[in-house]
């Protein structure tokens, strides 16, 4: 059995989120503040059945508005409720446990569903209640030739009165949230339902007529009970403040952490005689016993690379106080072994504190694991047979390759003994900021947290990569590899886009190495936002579409125009040219752009300038995505709405294509309008002086004897350069990046399309006052 989908409504950020899981291990990740802790909490508060443990501000804010309404007795309001439905995967052995939650005895299937709803027992009576608080509330501060003239039901709880004092609770929110009583615990309670899979479709999504059956004590187990009977829910909470000091009363040391797992799990002090003789006899037997005790728990540390060849070992030595040894924090200490492995008995140790943090938050978290695991194994009667781990940004503190250790043995420290294996399973949700764990799990897992993008809306959406996974290949085109394609890069280079604000989709290396230069020179507030640089190419960007549209992330593609000769019979030989054969394609160029460059030469069509008449473009993102368009005059034309993917619903992805456009150049005393056809070529015409200097010879685009040359010539004469094989365009980055930034221009293109970015993700910091984002269109 395991959780197939949780369905969570009005709590927090989650108004209305659906989240699939997997059977064995299910990744959140997502942006800041996107409700991933929100969907562990949910779980957590409503198979605990602690209503007390509920608050007004878990109600999502979208709510507020509606509480207060009904306490007004708006006409239509009902008074919203929070609730969460539990869909289970079963098997034909598990029926017998889920007997009360199957809907008829005409159910078919492999899915079971509950609901938990948090809701006022009497909400009229709730609505009164504070009526007549408010009433009360103003009679006592109104003055004394007023007090009889209050009416029964006060004004609007918005009202203040012209001013003057307004004494709480003015809304029901207010008589809600009182301190001093706790409403949510005497006036709501918490109900649940049978869910029928037959009156849902395959969204989840039931009609407006269904009314769920509700399970009620009198006819059998309570829903609590039923759902305690299924399901146990544990949380290693991110906060685990790990101190490599004594003093703070928030500080959690490993030694007071293996204290309590002793006492939780393993031997007790009144059930071994051996460690009854050792408390008398001698330090070195007792420690023997702590040895033998925690042997297994340090083994399963081992599987986790934990100790390294260099890393002190663990041990657990105790305090000898015969008073308390082992049934108080300060019985046993955790200390560190600093001499060779199997070196003599009684080397150096050094205490916890004296280990790296790292580490520490390691053990700390393999020991809580194995804590709440074993308290699961330890129920002997009516155990749940479902076991729900939340862990928290395992990351903290450990090193990328530790990281990836820690979340592929993970499972195996949870595994089940093989005698319960067919009837309990373990079930895990890590939430994570790190890449690196994103790399080791790969897609199927990820469940991602998307933001809405709606201003001042507090709500998220849950997209399953799983569901993307399966949709990404096109069905009508066996070849269509863009799932795996998708995979394997973004594992190899950049899962940090499911962590990221928007996405800035680049052509190649020299567009990523400066990006950040050009991000500081043109849009300075980007450097404020949680960006992801993506090094896609033009040949490979369109097949990002259906990851971005999915996403909903707001994006900006900085492309190449690359424009082409129509045919290969209208492309006449130029110098610099490779000859084409069909060895060119397995060349080892040093950027993608030129592996796009030996592809094109490959496929015989050979790179023009952008002004020769009836050009084409190489470039698949501009023709397959933005702006849909193929020959060079189409291309120029395109309008800044024909750029730019809108969104069509709130949470779909804005994107927006920059590629090379017409500019002004001016070159001995000679102004006209040309186009570059890459961005170092376009960098060049926008910096000719500069680039002419000898002193920027480092660059590569210096012409030899550019002063004999018009503006014509040495427009041909940077075409031909930069298109040559000996020029190498990661070594022109890297040469740029010597040079003061203050003294080039970025191209306009990329600058316009940074700062159309910086007006959507940054709005309130980069536009002046009543300037509208999206606006910017003006050139550096």
């Amino acid at each position: 059995m395991h959780i197939e989908t949780v369905w969570i409504r009005n709590f927090r950020r989650l108004k209305d989120a659906r989240i699939d899981l997997a059977s064995d291990i299910s990744i959140f990740v997502g942006a800041n503040n996107s409700g991933k802790t929100s969907a562990a909490h949910a779980l957590q508060l409503f198979t605990s059945a602690s209503k007390s443990r509920f608050s007004l501000h878990d109600f999502s804010s979208e709510c507020w508005e509606a509480i207060n309404s009904f306490g007004e007795g708006t006409a239509g309001v009902e008074l919203p409720t929070i609730s969460i439905d539990i869909w289970f995967g079963v098997s034909p052995a598990d029926l017998h446990r889920v007997v009360d939650l199957l809907p008829s005895l005409a159910w078919q299937g492999a899915r079971v569903g509950i609901r938990v709803e948090l809701v006022a027992s009497d909400a009229p009576a709730l609505r009164t209640s504070f009526q007549e608080t408010r009433t009360r509330a103003r009679l006592a501060n109104a003055p004394p030739a007023e007090q009889t003239e209050v009416p029964a039901l006060a004004e609007p709880a918005h009202a203040q009165n012209n001013g003057e004092y307004n004494p709480q609770p003015r809304t029901l929110c207010d008589f809600l949230s009182d301190a001093t009583v706790d409403r949510l615990w005497r006036d709501f309670e918490l109900r649940y339902y049978v869910l029928d899979r037959a009156q849902f479709d395959d969204n989840l999504h039931a009609g407006d007529a269904y009314t769920p059956l509700r399970l009620l004590p009198d006819k059998g187990r309570s829903g609590r009970d039923v759902l305690a009977s299924l399901v146990m829910v544990d949380c290693l909470h991110a906060q685990r403040h790990l101190s490599d000091s004594n003093g703070g009363s928030r500080a959690e040391d490993l030694s007071r952490c293996l204290s309590r797992f002793y006492e939780r799990n393993l031997e007790k002090r009144g059930e071994d005689h051996e460690a009854q003789r050792a408390l008398y006899q001698s330090e070195t037997l007792l420690n023997a016993h702590l040895e033998r005790v925690f042997g297994p728990t340090l083994e399963q540390l081992a599987h986790l690379g934990y100790p390294g060849v260099n890393n002190p070992r663990l041990l657990i030595k105790t305090a000898l106080n015969p008073a308390t040894i082992l049934s108080s924090h300060e019985g046993a200490r955790v200390h560190y072994a600093v001499g060779a492995l199997g070196g003599v008995e009684g080397s150096a140790t050094l205490p916890d504190r004296y280990n790296g943090l790292g580490f520490k938050n390691l053990i700390y978290m393999v020991v809580e694991l194995l804590d709440v695991h074993a308290r699961w194994l330890d129920i002997e009667e009516n155990r749940p047979p479902l076991h729900l781990i939340f862990i928290e940004e395992p990351e903290a503190h450990l090193h990328a390759q530790l990281q990836q250790v820690f979340i592929r043995k993970v499972l195996d420290i949870l595994s089940v003994p093989e005698e319960d294996a067919p009837f309990c399973t373990s079930q895990l949700v890590v939430s994570t900021h790190s890449p690196h764990v994103l790399f080791e799990r790969g897609f199927r897992p990820i469940r991602y947290f998307r933001r809405a993008t709606d201003v001042g809306v507090q709500r998220s959406q849950v997209l399953s990569m799983a569901a993307f996974y399966e949709a990404a290949n096109d069905p009508a085109d066996p070849a269509d590899n863009t799932r795996d394609f998708l995979e394997r890069y973004l594992r190899l280079t950049h899962c940090d886009i499911f962590f990221a604000d928007a996405a800035i989709l680049v052509e190649g290396n020299v567009e990523r190495i400066l990006m950040p230069q050009m991000i500081a020179k043109v849009a300075p507030q980007l450097q404020s936002t949680y960006l992801s640089i993506l090094e896609i190419g033009g040949a490979f960007g369109h097949r990002f579409k259906g990851l971005i549209d999915f996403l909903g992330l707001t994006s900006l593609i900085v492309t190449d125009i690359d424009s082409v000769f129509p045919s290969d019979v209208d492309a006449p030989p130029q110098p610099g040219d490779a000859p084409v054969d069909d060895d060119a394609g397995d060349a080892d160029p040093d950027t993608t752009e030129e592996a796009e460059e030996a592809e094109t030469v490959r496929r015989g069509r050979k790179a023009c300038m952008v002004h020769e008449v009836g050009a084409l473009t190489s470039n698949q993102t501009l023709v397959k995505w933005l702006p849909g368009c193929r020959t060079i005059t189409e291309l120029l034309a395109a309008t800044v709405d024909q750029r730019t993917q809108p969104r069509a619903e709130g949470g779909d992805a804005l994107v927006r294509v920059s590629y090379q456009t017409t500019v002004e150049v001016t070159w001995q005393e000679t102004t006209g309008n040309r186009t570059g056809r890459t961005l170092e070529e376009a960098f060049a015409l926008q910096n000719l002086a500069w680039c002419q200097n000898v002193d920027r010879k480092d660059l590569g685009l210096r012409i030899k004897g550019c002063n004999k040359l018009d503006l014509d010539g040495i427009a041909e004469s940077l075409y031909r350069k930069v298109k040559n094989a000996n020029f190498h365009k990661t070594d022109f980055a890297l040469a740029l990046l010597a040079h003061d930034p203050a003294a080039w221009q970025v191209p306009s293109y990329i600058s316009e399309g940074l700062r159309w970015l910086e007006g959507q993700v940054a709005p309130s910091l980069s536009l002046p006052a009543g300037e509208q984002a999206g606006d910017v269109e003006a050139a550096p």
